[in-house]
């Protein structure tokens, strides 16, 4: 698909700020900045791998929004869809690291009264012809991103483009004064069914699984939707399971080499999974296990993602 784009990923592009382990990073130093948001993760990941891909978001008009399109540009990501705000800047989010690199979001940097870039996406024109068009759902905590989201998702099903949801729910988007690891509202899972219920395929997070269908088992979420998507659970280092094309199964997390920063493993799983999906079931779930294991080891969620190379002889490692 050399003049095509695979993959469109749609959402938020933005700076996690990590703090020292154990430290808070909204005032203890030293802080690591580092470029990510879940759908600029899958994009940088996708192409790392060797997937055609476009980004639709929007940055500010700063040092950040210029960094990401540098970064996209390296990458070789499609950036025709990337809008830039006059106005708001890039969002930085604080990330609170433990010390054996588990993270927890609690909060943002950089406001200057107006929002942030993010927010105030703009309707735009789809790429045409792609595979995936791959969302979460932040952009839903405001009106604004929610229009565009809603608008991108209706073209995507105008020209048969099935929709890939990654639900990623981040509470403090919503709230900003909300427990990090609370579950959502019920605005919150009423503004989100329309996606559950239109995605031919959804990855969530097991506490994700019980909190919106109170039940972690892919099979039963899947029949429980009109379309019966395909599904995907993970659950930290236990294993992934999956209901894929009327099969299901589970796929054993992967040990990194080791674990600096857990940040955007679920992307790079994510990534895999889509750059592989015309493989085997296992295969698919195999590779995308090793992307998130191997993400781990490095700072962030994008500079330590693998080549498709580095990913293969990671798994030819492994018993």
């Amino acid at each position: 698909m050399a003049d095509l784009n695979a993959v469109i990923c749609l959402g938020e592009a933005l700076v996690d700020r990590l703090g020292p382990p154990g430290g808070n990073p909204g005032c203890d130093r030293p802080v690591d900045d580092r470029l990510g948001g879940a759908p600029a993760n899958v994009a940088c990941g996708l192409a790392r791998l060797g997937t055609a891909v476009a980004f639709v978001g929007r940055v500010g008009g700063d040092a950040i929004g210029a960094e990401f399109q540098r970064l996209f540009v390296q990458r070789g990501v499609d950036i025709s869809t990337l809008q830039e705000d006059p106005l708001r800047p890039t969002r930085i989010v604080l990330v609170r690291r433990s010390q054996d690199g588990e993270r927890q979001f609690q909060g943002f940097a950089g406001d200057q009264g107006e929002g942030f870039a993010d927010q105030a996406l703009q309707p735009v024109a789809l790429p045409a012809a792609a595979q995936w068009l791959l969302v979460g759902t932040i952009p839903l905590a405001t009106a604004q991103s929610a229009q565009s989201l809603l608008e991108a998702v209706a073209q995507a099903r105008s020209q048969a483009i099935p929709l890939a949801l990654d639900v990623n729910w981040r509470p403090t988007f919503w709230d900003p004064a909300a427990d990090p690891a609370a579950g959502p509202t019920e605005a919150a899972c009423s503004a989100m069914r329309p996606l559950l219920e239109q995605a031919a395929l959804i990855k969530l997070a097991r506490e994700e699984a019980l909190w919106f269908f109170a039940d972690d088992d892919p099979r039963a979420i899947s029949s429980g939707l009109p379309q019966q998507p395909d599904v995907v659970v993970t659950d930290g280092a236990a294993p992934v399971r999956w209901c894929i094309g009327g099969e299901s199964g589970s796929q054993p997390a992967l040990s990194p080499p080791q674990v600096v920063d857990t940040t955007g493993a679920g992307d790079a799983f994510t990534a895999g999974l889509l750059h592989r999906w015309f493989a085997p079931v296992a295969e698919r779930l195999r590779f995308a296990a090793a992307c998130g294991a191997l993400v781990c080891g490095g700072a962030g969620g994008i500079d330590p993602q693998p080549t498709e190379a580095q990913v293969d002889t990671f798994l030819g490692g492994v018993s």
